[in-house]
């Protein structure tokens, strides 16, 4: 988005030192993953957001719950995502 360029900066940089790190640690069996939330519940979200502009904005129709991007974090934090390594994922109803 426009005037967001500080945003994007930071947002690239995170996902760069997560590509690094993963690579650094990833031999002794840590892995590195960043998790990437869209448009999530939460009351500042509903101070700022009506539920029509959400639906025009996340090809979901909605937003998402803290509760799904608990239970990516759990997942990728449990011994089932132990192959995922240096990821950046998004959980956004499909924005992109």
């Amino acid at each position: 988005n426009r005037g967001q360029v500080n945003y994007a900066a930071a947002k690239a940089g995170l996902e760069g030192a997560v590509r690094s790190l993963a690579r650094e640690v990833g031999g002794r069996g840590i892995t590195v993953n960043a998790v990437a939330p869209g448009v999530i519940a939460s009351p500042a979200t509903a101070a700022v957001m009506s539920a029509e502009q959400i639906a025009a904005l996340v090809p979901a129709k909605r937003a998402g719950q803290p509760e799904e991007v608990a239970d990516l974090v759990a997942f990728l934090a449990s011994g089932q995502a132990g192959y995922i390594n240096g990821q950046t994922i998004g959980i956004n109803g499909g924005m992109v």
